[in-house]
């Protein structure tokens, strides 16, 4: 297995048109999730992915786990849950500059997550361990269960990469999601914040100067991400910036994190050095704007290096 991850997906409904969502009569569903949406992205590249989560024992719980399998993640280790449901959220398009999303996933089947589901065997036959900031804000079994991984993954040397993810909602207080999000970050290789939320976490500094508390606070590669303009590396012996790729029309700002990270994951996993890995995660990430959906628009290796040509031929012309 290349990566494992480990988090909440749910139902996502979204309203067939642009507006107030109070007006929409009729909604597309999907499925999405900041971690099944990376491990579907580095799927798409060439990858093994496995996911370990909770859904609920009802008909959307079982629409989820197909969609998952059928892109290609293995999911043996997704429990069912007969008690709890599953999770869902809406997808608000006011407009392009304007998106909303409202969860509703309060007591979800995946909010009951704890140590018991991790399986050692199962964490130390990856590559990499891929988390995010959302699963710990679940519950406390939630975080207790991502402490378990991080642990077997250390035990293992399984490289953990985490992307922060805020979700201050989630979190009821920003002192918590501080101490738990700085805690986890101490404990992983390699983390992937953006700008805002390294002042979230750390206060207002210069761009260098988070790369710098990120590696004092324990990481040992820290990416920084910068939106459209592109992104930053640090580590103790370097540090660089590799610009982003223009796109004319951003349709659907969700789910470009996630693609830069299974850029991410992807580029190091090849061995690639940080430059072009950073190229390629801002390439993902492009793409994912430029179509409805969370996952819709994750490439497969071709169709990337196809955007990064034509994107190419466009600047020099």
């Amino acid at each position: 297995m290349d990566v494992v991850t480990i988090g909440e997906a749910m139902a996502l409904f979204t309203p067939d048109t642009t507006g107030k969502m109070r007006y929409a009569s009729q909604f597309s569903r999907k499925f999405a999730g900041a971690e099944t949406n990376v491990a579907i992205g580095v799927t798409r590249l060439g990858l093994q992915a496995g996911w370990i989560s909770r859904v609920g024992d009802d008909e959307l719980g079982k629409a989820l786990i197909s969609f998952v399998r059928g892109e290609g993640i293995d999911t043996s280790q997704v429990k069912i849950d007969s008690q709890t449901q599953t999770g869902l959220y809406f997808k608000e398009l006011r407009s392009e500059q304007d998106v909303r999303v409202y969860y509703y996933r309060a007591g979800s089947a995946a909010s009951k997550l704890s140590p018991t589901d991790i399986n050692e065997d199962y964490i130390a036959s990856a590559k990499y361990l891929h988390l995010t900031g959302i699963t710990p804000a679940l519950s406390e079994s939630c975080y207790q269960a991502v402490k378990q991984a991080i642990e077997y993954a250390k035990k293992h040397n399984i490289t953990i990469i985490f992307d922060p993810n805020i979700r201050e909602k989630l979190w009821g207080s920003k002192e918590k999601a501080r101490q738990v999000l700085l805690e986890i970050a101490a404990e992983v290789d390699i983390v992937l914040p953006g700008v805002s939320e390294a002042a979230y976490l750390f206060g207002q500094h210069e761009l260098e100067q988070y790369g710098s508390l990120f590696l004092e606070n324990g990481a040992e590669v820290v990416i920084l991400k910068q939106g459209s303009k592109g992104a930053s590396f640090f580590t103790k012996e370097e540090q660089g910036f590799v610009p982003g790729y223009p796109i004319e029309r951003v349709v659907d700002p969700i789910g470009a994190g996630d693609g830069f990270a299974a850029g991410v994951i992807s580029g190091l996993l090849e061995k690639l050095p940080l430059e072009k890995t950073l190229a390629r995660a801002n390439a993902i990430g492009a793409m994912v704007t430029m179509v409805n959906g969370d996952v819709e628009g994750l490439p497969d290796i071709e169709e990337m290096e196809r955007f990064v040509q034509d994107t190419k031929a466009d600047v020099s012309r």
